[in-house]
């Protein structure tokens, strides 16, 4: 029960009703009302987006009081800061090393390797898959897994293409029935 009061007293505390929670979870409205009612827990991974969604530790749900007495257990602004700052040194560093490869290249071959550039976007979205898992919102997978999935196809027929001159361009009709599925997947509710 302590949990069910905390929670009900931080998604108050944001003004979201129980569907605007719901859907940022991706659960149904149902499922946050029997977690508010004490009839079921949320799982751990759910507990952890949930803390992160408000910005607090697991020891705020599970302990009395209200959100003053607790103010020990909110994660500090610049924590949030710092989660995002450090995704984007990652990513500066991937296009670092693009940048790095296409002088090298370009300098001893003498050749232009321009899509060495288009391979930097999927890296950075698969990096990106990894530090949304695990500090971001569920939410935003769609969008990165989207970008990954085309970025390593074009980068395929990129590099196919700008080495081999061969035309390999219905490689991108693999990508669809992937992206129609990475879309449903977004839309997947749990209860």
């Amino acid at each position: 029960m302590i949990i069910a009061r905390n929670l009900v007293e931080l998604r108050k505390s944001k003004k979201y009703t129980q569907q605007d929670l719901a859907e940022i979870l991706q659960y149904s409205d149902k499922a946050i009302s029997k977690w508010e009612k004490g009839d079921s827990l949320p799982d751990i991974e759910v507990l952890y987006q949930i803390c992160n969604l408000y910005g607090v530790t697991l020891d705020f749900l599970t302990h009395e009081g209200s959100i003053e007495d607790k103010k020990e257990y909110i994660i500090p602004k610049y924590e949030i800061r710092n989660k995002a700052i450090i995704t984007f040194l990652f990513i500066i560093a991937i296009w670092t090393l693009g940048v790095a490869a296409f002088v090298a290249i370009n300098i001893y071959s003498n050749k232009v390797m321009w899509p060495i550039f288009v391979w930097c976007v999927p890296l950075s979205a698969t990096l990106l898959i990894y530090f949304n898992l695990k500090w971001g919102k569920r939410l935003f997978n769609v969008f990165i897994f989207t970008a990954m999935l085309w970025g390593y196809i074009a980068g395929v027929f990129l590099q196919i293409l700008y080495s081999a001159k061969i035309n390999i361009w219905p490689i991108f009709l693999v990508g669809i029935p992937i992206e129609i599925a990475i879309i449903l997947w977004a839309f997947l509710k749990h209860d």
